[in-house]
Formats: C-alpha cells, structure tokens, sequence
C-alpha cells in the first residue's frame, strides 16, 4: 500500500494559476505557476488546473495515489459545500463545478473555499497564526475581506459567506459601495478608497503633491504622506481610523487571539499598524485589546497557495 503522504494546494486567481505539492507539514516540494488564460474559458481554465497538478506531481516524483486531499482557493461567491464556482469578475466559471471533474480524475477528495478563508488556514497553520484557536485574518486591498478561525476551526457561517468584513456598514450615510450598499468599510477604508480620495482631491484642486501623479492610487498616497503633504495625510488618517474602526468591531465581536492584517494595504507599514492599534485601544474593553495581537500577515506572496496547501491539511485530519 503506497502510502498518502502527501497534499496539493491550488490557487486559482484571476490573472494565475498556482500550485504546490506540500508534505503534510506543509513543506514545499514541488510547485508550479502558469498564467490564468481566463479569456480561453471553462473548460480550457480547468485543463491548465490539470495540467498544474500534473506537474507539481511528475516534478516531486509522486503519483495521486500518494495524495490525501487537495485544496483549492479561490474568488468568490462559491458554494463551497458542493464544490461549485456561482460566479467571480476574474474568471470565466458560472454555476461551474470545479471539485467534481477533478475528484473524478485522481479520485483524491477535494476542497473548495474563498481565498479570504484560506488565507486565514493558511496563516493559523503556517504563519502568524501559528499556535491560537481563535484567531481572525483580515485582507484590505482593492477590497477588504476576512476569514476566521474559531476554536481552532474555519468558521463559515450558515452560507459559507462569514467574515464579509469589507461590507460591515461604518458610516451611516457613507459613500456608496460596489455592493449597492452605502457606508461599507469598503468603500471608506481600502485601498481603492484611499486611492479614489487622492484623485478627488487633485481633481478639486487641492494643493497637493499627489498633483504630481497622472494617476494616483493608494501607493501614491502612503509615498507622499511619508514625505509629509498634508493632504495625503489626512487622507490617511481618516481611511484608516475608518479601517480602526472596523477591526475594533471585530475584537468587541469575536475576542480573538490574533487579528492578522494582509493585502497591499498592510504593506503600508508602522503607519497602518499603529493607527489600528491606537483606534482598538480606545474603543475596546481593555482586558479585550490588551490580550489581542494586531500583526501583519506572515506569508507573503505564496500566501494564497500556501492556504490552499493548508485547506487541504486541515480538510484530511
């Protein structure tokens, strides 16, 4: 009997495909990266998933025999129960089970779950999460998403949709969201919103260094309140008190261990960690943000496959 010592994590984004062949430890041992190619569709998209899992596993020397599960993270809406993609801007999936073909091929039970839960796994298991039950992972980049770990296990929710932290209102009569909603930390507090306030205040005519730029975004934004305009700044300031805010509710709401804070957003530096922190201390209960942790995300640029190499870990025990 061959024995399954091994997993696979597959992260499917909108522009590529990644991934890796993991011992159950979640150490590396092949891995492979291709271009998405979503303009080709379904089933061309699915092909390149099989042709990626073909590799990782010719390269490592094994054979799906040796597999315990696979995982597999990706944008959503999903329905993850039943392993189908609803819909999702990147990619070329509608109603379209992904699990299934792929469970039929290598008859290895697989996992499918958003990448804001997987990267949750992924840092509970690999990263700085490490060694908490309740832990909470929180991604402010175009959008702003999360995932949680409760008890040491990935909470969903009722419609696997849990943790929809970009959409929790913050502003009564806030800024309209792309969700239709108006008032979303979302549309107050990621870096899109950041960006988009750049714009409009060089478009107002305000003086500002951002004026310097033909097109402003967040990065634009942290450069220039680092060199010290004013109105980047303020900007700054008010985006991420807003975004203070947001992780404030979700200590007062969940008394994690650990908040983990990645996406583009996070890589802003001191400056976003202490103005989070500074806005949790004044709103929570003491004995609450005192014996939480606000860190940055640990794993870096393979954090999404590495979820996905954990997904599978956590779905095979």
């Amino acid at each position: 009997m061959m024995k399954k010592n091994c997993v696979i994590g597959i992260d499917m984004g909108g522009t590529k495909i990644s991934t890796a062949l993991a011992d159950l430890n979640g150490s590396v041992l092949s891995q492979c990266t291709i271009p998405t190619n979503a303009f080709e569709g379904e089933e061309a998209v699915l092909n390149r998933i099989i042709s990626t899992i073909e590799t990782v596993l010719k390269e490592a020397g094994k054979t799906p025999v040796n597999v315990k599960t696979i995982g597999i993270g990706s944008p959503g809406p999903l329905d993850s129960k039943n392993g189908i993609i609803l819909t999702t801007p990147n990619l070329p999936f509608e109603n379209f089970n992904l699990v299934e073909p792929i469970e039929n091929k290598y008859n290895v039970p697989t996992y499918l779950d958003n990448d804001a839960n997987v990267a949750a796994i992924g840092e509970y298991m690999l990263g700085e999460g490490r060694g908490t039950q309740n832990m909470l992972y929180v991604t402010v980049s175009t959008g702003i998403g999360g995932g949680a770990i409760l008890d040491g296990k990935i909470y969903r929710g009722n419609t696997s949709n849990a943790l929809e932290v970009g959409h929790m209102t913050i502003v009564q009569n806030g800024k309209r969201c792309n969700c239709g909603n108006y008032g979303c930390a979302e549309a107050h507090a990621s870096g899109t919103a950041i960006g988009r306030q750049g714009r409009e205040a060089v478009e107002s005519g305000a003086e500002t260094s951002l004026s310097n730029y033909s097109n402003v975004t967040s990065y634009e934004v942290f450069k220039e309140a680092e060199k010290g305009d004013r109105i980047s700044k303020e900007i700054l300031d008010e985006s991420l008190n807003y975004l203070g805010i947001c992780i404030a509710n979700l200590v007062v709401v969940f008394d994690p261990e650990v908040i983990v804070i990645g996406g583009g957003v996070s890589k802003g530096g001191q400056i976003v960690f202490d103005k989070i922190r500074e806005v949790v201390n004044t709103r929570c209960f003491k004995s609450m943000s005192e014996s939480c942790r606000i860190v940055p995300a640990g794993l870096g640029a393979d954090a999404g496959v590495l979820g996905a190499v954990a997904l599978a870990i956590i779905e095979s025990k």
